[in-house]
């Protein structure tokens, strides 16, 4: 027992290994890439010099990177068991009468519990550093193209209340929302759940403070009625500069943690929240989708050297991994679309590509 514990840790370790190595090249590369992306595109239009650039990419890789974590234990595994087996050493275990699933099933919890790390702490790190590069981008841009389009519209609601609000331009401060020229519908739910035209509002500034709008110089209009102007009011509100500010960012840029908030609050202001739901759902899968990569990664590295063909099985398995993440990828897509439950898009592609390298396992190792 103490050998294969030994052993397991040895695996283990040469698995981390592959897989650090693998996480060390992707970073570097997307490094290099958005850097010269962002060069393109902001280095030209703002005065700005090489370090502030390299920030920026800073803030921006962490979202590239979480992306391609797949593609880092998919490489990784190969690269540590294709060592491994190049150096007999697969089969000298073999030949000692070690199964394949005890050096496996390590490096596959250690893929499952990364990924729960991911999810609960790198995700919204990578959130938090994304929203402050769009901030810091838009800081360099604003003055670009100032005949650009900058219309706001928000959306909030409750059980008996809807509130659509419009403003023509807003503060790029971190963690504020101030905006400018804006303009407030509200609609009260009638006993059937149909919004009706209450008021509207128009106010030069609104600035939200926890639990409610401060509004300045603002005239209110009643449907009948002549309009009311006032140098201040305060409407109600569900939002926090966190959530609202969500309202100007995508699924994929909403922290793990923030999502159930976002999925609430965006259903009772009416909209459909299928996109943060698809994402919700797609990261609680995020887990067994390292685990299957890694799985298969294994599949296809233990036929032995001595047979040939190591290196043909080894990019099979590669092209595999890609096909398992752009079927992850086309899934979500068709489920954007109504075409198929979110549900089904979410868990299809890590549960099928799980059983695809057990199912493989199992004929190689057990024939």
């Amino acid at each position: 027992m103490r050998l294969t514990g030994r052993l397991e840790r040895y695996m283990l370790a040469r698995t981390l290994g592959g897989v650090g190595s693998a996480l060390a090249v992707i970073t570097a590369v997307i490094v290099l890439v958005q850097f010269v992306d962002l060069s393109r595109q902001v280095g030209v239009r703002a005065d700005i010099g090489p370090g502030q650039l390299f920030g920026l990419t800073l803030l921006r890789a962490p979202s590239v990177i979480q992306i391609l974590l797949p593609f880092v234990f998919l490489f990784g595994v190969i690269a540590a068991y294709v060592g491994l087996n190049r150096k007999s050493e697969l089969v000298a275990m073999r030949a000692a009468g070690v199964s394949a699933w005890r050096f496996i099933l390590p490096s596959a919890m250690v893929a499952f519990l990364t990924g729960v790390v991911t999810v609960t702490a790198i995700n919204p790190l990578a959130a938090a550093l994304n929203a402050r590069f769009e901030l810091d981008r838009a800081r360099m841009m604003e003055n670009y193209l100032p005949g650009a389009p900058k219309d706001i519209w928000l959306r909030q609601g409750d059980e008996t209340n809807q509130i659509v609000i419009h403003a023509s331009s807003r503060d790029m401060a971190e963690g504020v929302v101030h905006l400018h020229g804006v303009s407030l519908f509200v609609y009260q739910k009638d006993q059937a759940g149909r919004p009706q035209f209450k008021r509207r509002l128009e106010a030069a500034d609104a600035r939200l403070m926890p639990g409610f709008w401060q509004l300045q110089d603002v005239r209110e209009a009643t449907a009948g009625e002549n309009s009311v102007h006032s140098d201040s009011l305060s409407i109600r509100s569900t939002l926090d500069a966190e959530s609202a500010m969500e309202r100007f960012a995508s699924p994929d840029a909403i922290a793990f943690w923030r999502l159930p908030a976002a999925i609430r609050l965006t259903e009772q202001a009416g909209f459909s929240a299928n996109g943060y739901k698809l994402r919700f759902h797609q990261l609680l899968a995020t887990p067994i989708l390292f685990a299957a990569m890694s799985v298969l990664a294994a599949a296809f590295s233990l036929r032995l050297a001595r047979l040939g063909g190591l290196a043909g099985l080894a990019g099979a398995g590669v092209a595999l991994g890609f096909v398992v993440f752009f079927f992850d990828q086309f899934a979500g897509a068709l489920a954007k679309g109504d075409i198929i439950p979110l549900y089904a898009a979410a868990w299809a592609p890590p549960v099928v590509a799980l059983l695809s390298g057990l199912t493989l396992l199992c004929y190689t190792e057990d024939g």
